[in-house]
């Protein structure tokens, strides 16, 4: 009996290692934050993984908060983000892990001003922008447009959108209320489009047919500045942004390659092929973070 026990077992661990070198381990990768970045997440994350057949990347979304929260509690490898880590979020991965974060620059963004493809108005001064979405400002005939009353999407506090549009436009001040708050970047820029009557912010990769972006003049007198590819690279757009990819300490392995990837003249590619801005190579490049900086 046990001689016959212990020839099962050797038979079952020469099953498992053959299984092992034909089907070998896969280094999976996990992705949360920023929903401005989400689209272009994912299809990072398929171009990769069709180039790379037994990598697995898994890619969700949620808002930048929630991938901060995700690398505090070491439950993703990579965190997306439309606003820099601030120091007390910093300060909670040292304190857990012993790790500082690692920040890379991955592309550039033109946070866009939607309105519907229907609106007469075409461009906004940046104070008007925060008159607007204050409320100071509530008629569309205010600046330019028809006798309209002025419905105003935003989106969840838990948004690095949000908070850079709140810092950048409303000097922190706070939005009107009962300004609409949305989960995702996608559906402000649906529900804009199907309101001829609303305004709302979102990243550029998520223009449709049915609205249109502003041109922004950041002081009266400068010109109106679309989001252009040439003028949010260079930061000629008021709203220009860069995008942000944190990792806990420095990668290695897998996630490693992967963001080298992503930096790459292929993985830049992408980036243009799906609405956003490439990352220039002199700045593509990433930098331990210290805390409170």
């Amino acid at each position: 009996m046990i001689t016959k026990t212990i020839t099962r077992l050797f038979s079952l661990a020469c099953a498992a290692s053959v299984l092992g070198a034909a089907f070998p381990a896969r280094a999976d990768i996990t992705v949360k934050g920023s929903d401005t970045l989400v689209i272009l997440a994912q299809k990072w994350a398929e171009v990769y993984m069709g180039k790379n057949p037994g990598q697995k990347i898994q890619v969700t979304g949620g808002g930048t908060g929630t991938g901060f929260a995700a690398l505090q509690n070491q439950s993703t490898d990579l965190c997306n983000a439309s606003r820099k880590i601030k120091a007390k979020e910093i300060e909670t991965c040292v304190k857990a892990f012993g790790k500082r974060p690692t920040e890379y620059k991955v592309a550039v963004d033109g946070l866009s001003v939607y309105v519907s493809a229907d609106n007469a108005v075409k461009e906004l001064t940046l104070e008007q922008l925060e008159f607007i979405f204050t409320g100071k400002l509530k008629n569309w005939k205010d600046v330019g447009g028809s006798d309209a009353p002025i419905t105003v999407y935003s989106r969840e506090n838990s948004s690095g959108t949000y908070e850079f549009f709140r810092q950048r436009v409303l000097a922190n001040k706070d939005f009107k209320l009962g300004s609409l708050d949305m989960n995702g970047s996608k559906e402000v820029v649906e529900l804009v489009g199907n309101t001829r009557t609303a305004i709302g912010y979102s990243g550029m990769g998520y223009a449709t047919d049915r609205v249109k972006m502003l041109r922004i003049i950041r002081t009266p007198g400068e010109r109106a500045v679309a989001p252009t590819i040439k003028d949010t690279q260079n930061k000629t757009y008021p709203l220009a942004r860069s995008l942000l990819v944190y990792t806990l300490g420095e990668p290695q392995g897998a996630v490693k390659k992967y963001i080298e990837w992503m930096l790459s003249a292929q993985g830049q590619k992408i980036v243009e092929e799906n609405g956003y801005v490439p990352q220039l190579a002199e700045n593509a490049e990433h930098n331990s973070m210290d805390n409170g900086k």
